[in-house]
């Protein structure tokens, strides 16, 4: 166990060695395909190696390379299965943990950051972290008034090394993306640069924690633990136990996948109309799923809040309408609210009806009262839009994701990927039609909106694109 790498020049060159071993690895595929062996099966085992490799980096390193590695950990679900398995136990890693930083590190960073004394504001501190993810890890202790808290401390340097890893993947991110069919990975990565300074300010992170604590304080179905103490790289928030959502995903009872499946819907969509803050590092790492109170059912608890997005009036509200349109069909209408709101661009002219067309599948969840997110059906998702052949590539290549909705495209495309790796039965519609504003037409939602301006979801399904 190490402290964080801080050098530019260890971490880069570690980063830089990857493309290197990817070539590598290709060399190697093509002595095999010489050799007898199929493009198929060896186009499996390079894509296995080099999965290994990449995810064993991202997880030492930890910085930007961890938070890129989390971020991409959803989507496995999108992998075929004959390479999901090992994919999975490499992806699965990061979404709970990475290697922690000495004993003797941490202390330093709570004698700079609370005090010499700071033993004296915990009756007691473990020292072994409980997790430990990209840009600091997790201590359980009691605080000085006998609540359980859970002490986040920041890694140093984590700063420069968030931005250095992000740079550098940045430059390779073309070789990444048959890691994850159908996905741009350079727009992920930007969007994550974007995100560092806010990543980084705890002072922010406890705003919006308070923030949501506040709102769901009384919510019998979500659990935010509260703020307890917060400075300069140091949080300190409520603990709260559970079950980690990353053990449902492998190995949660059918009722227990239903109801994290349902709640994470619940969360994503109310949320925003309830704070018009959004969660947006959806990752199973940072949830919990506890009893309720009478322990005859579940709630989900929500961790980390170190990304949002502001969205002061809620989802934006072209959402919900164009998703409505869409389900009754109204090409030519959805068409319209699509180039309003910049998902079509000037120079772009599209066939309404294939537009349609192309969303339709994408939207499937909200059609009935009840959907079952798989890894098969977002397999298919997948590959319909990552095939160069099909209509769906060519069209989705056309559609443009403004920058407004970035992030929200990435929340929702990872609440799915989550879903998906649940295998949850959800009534998404439900959610959509208590939280979504625009999604029920005006006079069915007259009397029945929720708290927030309404919220449309178009942008989940140009999202896609």
């Amino acid at each position: 166990m190490s402290d964080l790498p801080r050098k530019a020049v260890t971490r880069t060159a570690k980063l830089a060695a990857l493309p290197l071993g990817f070539a590598g690895r290709a060399t190697w595929g093509l002595g095999k395909r010489i050799g007898g062996k199929s493009a198929e099966i060896v186009a499996r085992e390079l894509q296995q190696r080099t999965a290994e490799q990449l995810f064993k980096v991202l997880g030492e390193l930890k910085g930007g390379a961890m938070k890129f590695g989390q971020a991409m950990s959803v989507f496995e679900s999108a992998l075929p299965e004959e390479v999901a398995g090992p994919y999975r136990a490499a992806l699965t890693k990061l979404q709970d943990a990475a290697p922690p930083m000495p004993t003797r590190t941490v202390h330093a960073v709570l004698d700079e950051r609370l005090g010499e004394q700071w033993r004296e504001l915990f009756l007691a501190f473990e020292d072994k972290p409980s997790a430990a993810a990209s840009i600091g890890q997790v201590h359980r202790a009691v605080w000085h008034d006998g609540r359980e808290v859970a002490v986040k401390v920041q890694y140093p340097g984590a700063g420069e090394a968030l931005l250095s890893d992000l740079t550098q993947l940045s430059r390779f991110a073309r070789l990444l993306g048959p890691l994850i069919p159908g996905m741009d990975i350079k727009p992920l990565i930007a969007e994550l640069r974007d995100r560092v300074s806010e990543e980084l300010d705890y002072e922010l992170e406890a705003q919006a924690q308070r923030e949501h604590a506040a709102e769901f304080a009384d919510d019998p179905d979500v659990v935010v633990p509260d703020v307890v103490h917060q400075c300069d790289q140091v949080l300190v928030t409520e603990w709260i136990d559970g079950i980690p959502l990353a053990e449902v995903v492998a190995d949660g009872t059918p009722e227990q996948r239903d109801r994290a499946g349902q709640l994470l819907a619940r969360f994503l969509f109310s949320g925003p109309a309830r704070t018009g803050l959004l969660h947006a590092d959806p990752h199973p790492g940072n949830f919990r799923l506890l009893p309720d109170e009478d322990g005859e059912g579940w709630r989900l608890g929500v961790l980390d809040f170190g990304t949002v997005d502001r969205l002061p009036g809620g989802l934006p509200g072209t959402i919900g309408e164009s998703l409505r349109m869409t389900l009754e069909g109204e090409a030519e209408a959805v068409y319209g609210l699509l180039c309003e709101a910049g998902f079509v661009k000037e120079s772009i002219d599209l066939d309404p009806d294939a537009v349609l067309d192309y969303l339709l599948p994408i939207i499937e969840p909200a059609e009935v009262e009840e959907f079952t997110f798989t890894r098969s059906w977002m397999r298919h998702q997948a590959a319909r839009i990552a095939d160069i052949r099909s209509p769906a590539y060519q069209l989705g290549k056309q559609l443009n994701l403004p920058p407004a909705y970035l992030l929200i495209h990435r929340v929702t495309l990872s609440t799915i990927g989550v879903l998906c790796q649940l295998n949850a039965t959800v009534r998404l519609r439900d959610e959509l039609e208590s939280w979504l504003p625009g999604f029920l037409p005006q006079e069915e939602a007259v009397g029945a909106e929720p708290e927030g301006e309404p919220v449309e979801l178009t942008e989940g399904a140009a999202a896609e694109a």
